[in-house]
């Protein structure tokens, strides 16, 4: 992502308030305020590099250091690869390390999980998708990292699209009760999808000519058997497969023929990528 939001830079601005509060004591007493420095960030182990604009955007917003990438998001790296240059006033690379590290960190975790859930897929028509299973405020963040390892992002908010669960179901009486008020109330005639757990939420579903039909929890068996029912009625609805899913059965539930399978530890269970920033050279 190379335009941040505002609202991503806002987030940015707080994360730095955090950490700085009152002062950066150790850096400002240890270092002069007119020194500069030059320093690399390194990638402590192999995976998928996401996050670069939030970290740049660290040191821009303290001012007097800059961060040069030198690849993109989306990129793979292997231990000891260097990703980047900062460089600038020696306060602001130090006080911007560790805020910087963690969005690029972290966000590479996301992009890595996510390329190794894609790799299992491939050959299959199946696409990978995330989940609103994200850390509160990091959302937008979380799912461009979903993009840059290769995944397709499920809806942004809860405005974005329809997607009648099972206690929206419980509510309002059943599916098809829920499918016909939200259909006379979808005037902006956004995307509607229905949650199914079984054969009989499956048909029902069906019959409310929803356009993304969710089969959850279901075994690769129930979802293969849930696939071929909906294509023996219509071509038309997608068929997402949902809960449960690991590296060790995502292939397995990508072969039945679904459109998409959404993964929420994408974005709740991603292991961080581990970074170090190396000062390499220093001007008095």
């Amino acid at each position: 992502m190379d335009r941040l939001s505002y609202a991503v830079r806002r987030h940015i601005r707080e994360a730095l308030a955090e950490d700085v509060r009152s002062g950066d004591r150790t850096t400002e007493w240890c270092v002069a305020k007119d020194q500069r420095a030059d320093a690399e960030i390194v990638a402590k182990a192999s995976g998928v590099v996401a996050g670069l604009a939030p970290a740049a955007e660290v040191f821009r917003q303290l001012g007097e250091a800059q961060l040069r990438p030198l690849i993109s998001d989306g990129d793979s790296v292997e231990t000891g690869d260097v990703v980047a240059w900062v460089n600038g006033a020696a306060r602001s690379v130090l006080t911007g390390e560790r805020t910087a590290l963690n969005f690029l960190m972290r966000l590479s975790g996301i992009a890595t999980l996510t390329r190794r859930f894609v790799t299992q897929v491939a050959g299959t028509a199946a696409q990978i998708t995330d989940t609103r299973k994200t850390t509160p405020l990091w959302r937008e963040l979380e799912k461009a990292a979903v993009r840059a390892g290769g995944a397709v992002n499920h809806r942004d908010a809860l405005d974005a699209m329809v997607l009648i669960k099972e206690n929206h179901i419980a509510c309002s009486g059943g599916i098809e009760a829920a499918a016909r008020r939200v259909q006379d109330s979808n005037v902006l005639d956004i995307q509607v999808e229905v949650e199914a757990r079984d054969l009989d939420e499956v048909r029902a579903a069906l019959a409310a000519a929803v356009d993304r039909i969710m089969l959850d929890n279901m075994s690769v068996d129930q979802v293969a058997d849930a696939v071929s029912a909906i294509r023996a009625h219509s071509p038309r609805p997608e068929i997402e497969a949902s809960g449960g899913v690991t590296l060790a059965n995502v292939r397995e539930l990508a072969e039945t023929g679904v459109d998409y399978v959404s993964v929420g530890a994408l974005t709740h269970s991603a292991p961080a990528l581990d970074f170090s920033l190396r000062v390499r050279t220093v001007e008095p």
